[in-house]
């Protein structure tokens, strides 16, 4: 390349890293308003929803009038909706937080189908909303008008009649001054329903003009079809009347049952000889939206139409998109919740993100001399861009799934911050280097190879860039599966793992090439400066495999084993609180001796190492919430067992902190903040994840490559669980995290080892298979070592200074980031080698040609 054609394309990445550069300023500024902060580190509003009973009674009565004549049999009604309910609702208020751009919510389910709903940070605006989203059930029914509804209404209004808590108000009726009074007597719904009814099959109901009058319909009380049927709802403006309207798209069976609807009663219809088509009322939690005329058949798609402003068009929209609460809901008590992260836990998460960037900075100073003080550079520009990796990723996933409240969707806004976000972080920049550990090995080569320093520079970008970009494609491709299938927290991770690794690529292979392009002599015989670990080894790793793979294995199966044992026989032992549900704990409190979280966490260590501690704040008083996997069955065995779990916390806490006088206010038993459908979506995110690093991989190189990546994943997530359940710890959402991560990151060591397989492959014909494979994990053993251990450091800081989750979050990390340093030269490359029965696989010429 002519020097002109290299100030050309140096020009080019100066312009895009300014670009990038002021995208991260403009996002993050300013830094108050910009950057959002979750739960765990700023608190937010907590909702205590349950189910309205009374609401369910009157709806049911008014749905079936006659009811009321046999005995029990709207308590029996009543059994038959709320029976299995739970988890309905849990999934539906799910879609409709996450729908409002809310990060991180938590969600968990109580006894009696009660909800507890957090949501971080939140506005008085956002409360507001958010309290009446919380309640609406969002029942959509479309039903059939009386056929003489038109005369009938026209009859009714000629008299002076009116319903009961409405006055007559020209071509129409409104509220009467004691309407808020009338409609909260038991029975109004019923009474209201069989105003001036013509017949019982037909119900009476008002449609709001948004003007403050009401006109009147008799609407049929069969439904003949719901809001079950709905695919999708957006707003649209109706190109007729230039109003505001809901565009509905619905599924292949509500597409025929509409379609045979709308043609058995358009114009002359089947079932409608009139010139008039029959109004379709279009009925929302039993409130009358619209009653349009059917003018054509209509199938899979239409419209509902109505006196909508944007706001209220978006929330309906919203509301549809997340489907119909299965029973009304109320606000049982509301109150601001405080950090479930003390400050004394906040300053050591700090501590540990700084101490293992300098860590890591130092390290490749040392190693590395001048190219690792440019690696440091990048590492730097890593924190500071990453706002936009972030904007950018939300944006480009959101054309898989668009999430709300993962931005996207043209956002410029930044996920929400939490603790394990932030410890994340600090991991992903320890893995940040591996690309340049890559290139400075490569280039370590060239110089070995009599290369100037100009060449050994582009020689080591251009033969690492195929390591760099499949064994970052694979942890992209992963990421980008966990956000289409996933949802909630699973995509939260998916986007932090995606921008990391692609701003993470750009620094290394964009700015640290301007800096030795710029800084390098280009003619300079003298090679760079750089420690080496392990030169010219010629370790005999494939003669160990045999007994490593096997090994590993029965090593895994037996600790799983006693895992599935464990889980069967006290799940709490294994599992935390949030997976699980367990016992939650309200206290009153004495507001000048309110206890430190990590004071109230160290006293229950032996007790619970994982439950969840949180200070609320209400009206007129404060609480301490604390939620715990263990229950009285749970602990059978142990001093807990036949007791009242609330009443043995009590007694620590209260021999702890005597000052504090706490009295329980209250003990629930408490349901998993994971819903069955987050545990089903996250599930299929991590099987849809291997199979195409398995596709892929295969792709890339051959089948029996991918299947020896396959199996090192396996390998990796397996024995980090077992190991780390082994040691007395609880699995929780924060671990699987960590599991996800590995699954993520550990596949890059092997891709290496396999691009330096197949590179000899194309070059060394005369090694046999197994020499060639030690050979090349030979030559990959410096940059395995080296890489491995600036992740570890990253992670050592965060074991050695975090706490609760934190330490949880950074030890099973250090145990799968061994297991993967160990699973790519013991488990992968063996697997492959066996696959191939020990003989070289074949190159194509294309494969030939890739590298030469």
């Amino acid at each position: 390349m002519s020097k002109n054609s290299v100030v050309r394309n140096n020009l080019w990445k100066w312009l895009t890293l300014g670009i990038v550069s002021a995208i991260a300023f403009y996002v993050c500024n300013p830094i108050s308003e910009k950057l959002r902060f979750g739960l765990d580190l700023k608190g937010g509003t907590s909702f205590t929803l349950g189910v309205d009973t009374d609401r369910l009674q009157e709806s049911i009565i008014a749905a079936n009038p006659g009811i009321t004549n046999t005995v029990g049999a709207v308590e029996k009604k009543m059994e038959e909706v709320l029976k299995g309910c739970d988890e309905r609702i849990i999934q539906v208020i799910r879609r409709r937080v996450d729908a409002m751009g809310t990060n991180e919510p938590v969600i968990q389910g109580m006894k009696d189908h009660r909800l507890l709903v957090q949501l971080p940070g939140a506005t008085e605006e956002v409360r507001k909303a958010a309290k009446a989203n919380l309640q609406s059930a969002a029942f959509l029914e479309f039903r059939l008008t009386h056929p003489k509804n038109d005369q009938l209404v026209a009859k009714l209004l000629s008299k002076e009649v009116a319903p009961p808590g409405y006055v007559k108000h020209g071509s129409g009726y409104a509220r009467a001054k004691d309407w808020a009074e009338v409609s909260k007597v038991k029975g109004y719904a019923a009474r209201l329903a069989a105003f001036e009814s013509p017949d019982a099959r037909y119900r009476f109901m008002l449609e709001d003009n948004g003007d403050g009058t009401y006109s009147p319909s008799f609407v049929s009380r069969k439904t003949e079809l719901t809001g079950e049927s709905l695919v999708s709802a957006a707003v649209e403006r109706d190109p007729t009347t230039g109003r505001l309207a809901i565009a509905f798209k619905l599924n292949s069976e509500g597409a025929r049952v509409f379609s045979t609807l709308t043609r058995n009663y358009q114009p002359r219809g089947p079932k409608n000889p009139s010139d008039r088509g029959r109004q379709l009322a279009i009925v929302l939690d039993e409130q009358l939206i619209s009653a349009p005329e059917i003018q054509s058949e209509i199938g899979a798609s239409g419209q509902i139409t109505g006196r909508f402003d944007a706001a209220g068009a978006r929330k309906l929209a919203a509301e549809l998109n997340a489907g119909a609460l299965p029973a009304p809901l109320k606000v049982l008590a509301e109150t601001t919740v405080s950090p479930t992260v003390g400050d004394d836990v906040k300053q050591a998460g700090v501590i540990a993100a700084l101490l293992g960037f300098s860590i890591v900075a130092l390290f490749m100073i040392i190693y590395y001399w001048y190219a690792g003080l440019v690696a440091d550079i990048a590492l730097f520009l890593d924190v500071v861009l990453l706002p936009t990796a972030l904007v950018i990723v939300a944006n480009m996933l959101g054309v898989f799934a668009h999430d709300p409240s993962m931005g996207g969707g043209g956002s410029m806004a930044l996920p929400v911050l939490t603790l394990p976000g932030i410890a994340g972080l600090v991991l992903t920049l320890g893995m940040a280097v591996d690309a340049n550990v890559l290139i400075f090995e490569r280039i370590r080569e060239e110089f070995i190879a009599g290369k100037a320093a100009g060449e050994a520079v582009r020689n080591g970008y251009g033969r690492a860039f195929t390591a760099i970009f499949d064994s970052n494609l694979t942890t992209v491709i992963t990421g980008v599966i966990l956000f289409v299938v996933g949802t909630g927290p699973i995509r939260g991770f998916a986007i932090m793992l995606i921008s990391g690794v692609v701003i993470s690529m750009f620094t290394a292979l964009v700015v640290t090439r301007l800096v030795f392009d710029h800084t390098v002599n280009g003619d300079s015989r003298k090679p760079f400066k750089m420690l080496c670990l392990f030169r010219n080894a010629k370790f005999d790793f494939m003669k160990l495999t045999k007994y490593t793979v096997g090994i590993s294995f029965t090593f895994i199966a037996v600790a799983l084993a006693i895992f599935a044992y464990r889980l069967s026989t006290n799940k709490a032992s294994v599992l935390s609180v949030d997976l699980t549900g367990g016992t939650s704990i309200v206290y009153n409190l004495k507001e000048d001796a309110k206890p430190a979280v990590s004071d109230i966490r160290a006293a229950l260590n032996d007790f619970d190492n994982a439950a969840i501690i949180q200070y609320q704040e209400g009206v007129a008083s404060s609480s301490l919430l604390i939620k715990t996997g263990e229950t009285a069955e749970t602990k059978k065995g142990s001093a807990v067992e036949n007791k009242d779990v609330g009443a043995y916390v009590t007694k620590i806490l209260q021999e702890k902190f005597p000052a504090a006088e706490l009295v329980p206010a209250s003990v629930d038993e408490v349901g998993s903040m994971v819903g069955a459908d987050l545990k089903k979506s996250g599930t299929y995110a991590v099987i849809f994840s291997l199979i195409a690093i398995l596709v892929y991989v295969g792709f890339r190189f051959q089948f029996g490559f991918g299947l020896g990546a396959l199996v090192a994943l396996a390998h990796d997530a397996l024995i980090s669980i077992a190991i780390f359940s082994l040691c007395g710890r609880q699995i929780s959402l924060i671990v699987i995290t960590a599991v996800l991560t590995i699954i993520g990151y550990s596949v890059n060591d092997t891709v290496v080892v396999f691009d330096r397989i197949r590179e000899m492959l194309r070059h060394d014909k005369k090694l046999s298979f197994y020499d060639l494979c030690n050979a090349a994990v030979n030559q990959c053993l410096s940059r395995t070592v080296v890489t491995s251990l600036t992740t570890i450091f990253a992670a050592s800081a965060l074991f050695a200074f975090g706490d609760g989750s934190i330490f949880d979050f950074a030890f099973i990390m250090l145990i799968g980031l061994i297991a993967g340093t160990f699973s790519s030269v013991f488990i992968a490359t063996p697997i492959m080698f066996w696959w191939y029965k020990g003989k070289r696989p074949e190159v194509s010429a294309e494969e030939r040609k890739e590298n030469d």
